[in-house]
């Protein structure tokens, strides 16, 4: 049984996990938007929430966590410089998930897990 077991394990193991969630976190932070499967924006969710708010912190402590979970230099410098700024006045929630409909090939529930101020337009 999996009871106070946190969390979902997506068929993969640990550490295929945790690439998953960062490279998911990175693409978001860099493009505004992502699509894909429910069952991994549900799970990177509260992951891609945590970063923003270590952006939002500002430190140098909170910059070298972010880089040792993202691991992308230019990722964290357009978290800190673009994206955190623009969230400073929300207490929290800064991505929204919209559902899209089924994929074709395999029927799964697709989705767009966005940051909530993402304007289509602009493309940020």
């Amino acid at each position: 049984m999996r009871h106070a077991k946190a969390g979902k394990k997506l068929g993969r193991d640990s550490a295929h996990r945790k690439a998953l969630y960062a490279n998911l976190a990175c693409s978001l932070i860099e493009h505004g938007r992502i699509r894909t499967t429910e069952a991994k924006a549900k799970a990177v969710k509260p992951y891609a929430e945590k970063m923003i708010t270590l952006g939002r912190r500002g430190d140098l402590h909170a910059r070298r966590q972010a880089l040792s979970e993202l691991r992308s230099q230019e990722v964290v410098h357009k978290l800190f410089a673009d994206v955190a700024p623009r969230m400073a006045d929300r207490p929290g929630g800064y991505s929204r998930i919209v559902k899209l409909g089924q994929r074709q090939g395999d029927a799964a529930e697709m989705v767009y897990l966005e940051l909530v101020d993402y304007d289509p337009a602009a493309g940020r």
